[in-house]
């Protein structure tokens, strides 16, 4: 079996797209990927860091209890105090869902074998975001400090040239 290079995007349920659009690019700086007019009204895709989240419109969003997804941070304390200055609460043991680790600190813990900061927040749909900040870095297999992928306009995937602007010409044009 070929060996898995990286996580490549995850879904989420939710109710309604621009409200999850506004919130996750506000909150967690994501940028939406316009795909064209066809793959746009099939789903909602936003890039954050170097990984995807695709969405699935739902009415009703079924919550499931501990099921969440990772995002690494590249500054704990400016996060933070983001996230506060949007009222967005974070918490240590996600409401109950988790036990918490690392501290007495209600807003956020460390894990014991990393000292990794860590929160939980949720989405305006209820999904479960845990935010972690790896104090001590990243390394290779052979102990070397490795930076994580950044570029200011972000990394992305390869698309066939032309594809969305010419989608758009294809679409055809409504009448106001």
């Amino acid at each position: 079996m070929s060996k898995v290079s990286m996580i490549h995007h995850i879904n989420i349920q939710i109710t309604d797209r621009q409200r999850t659009r506004e919130w996750y690019e506000k909150v967690l700086g994501a940028e939406f990927l316009d795909r064209g007019p066809a793959l746009n009204k099939r789903q909602l895709q936003l890039r954050i860091g170097t990984g995807e989240i695709h969405t699935s419109d739902t009415s009703e969003v079924i919550q499931v209890p501990q099921v969440h997804f990772a995002i690494e941070v590249e500054d704990w304390e400016g996060t933070l105090k983001h996230l506060d200055s949007l009222g967005v609460s974070c918490s240590r043991s996600a409401g109950g869902a988790f036990t918490g680790t690392g501290g007495d600190d209600p807003k956020q813990g460390r894990r014991e074998d990393t000292n990794e900061h860590y929160t939980y927040i949720r989405d305006p749909d209820g999904n479960l975001i845990e935010l972690v900040y790896h104090i001590l870095g990243l390394e290779s297999s052979q102990g070397k400090d490795l930076e994580l992928t950044s570029d200011p306009q972000n990394v992305r995937w390869t698309q066939n040239s032309g594809f969305v602007e010419d989608a758009y010409k294809a679409e055809p044009v409504q009448s106001a």
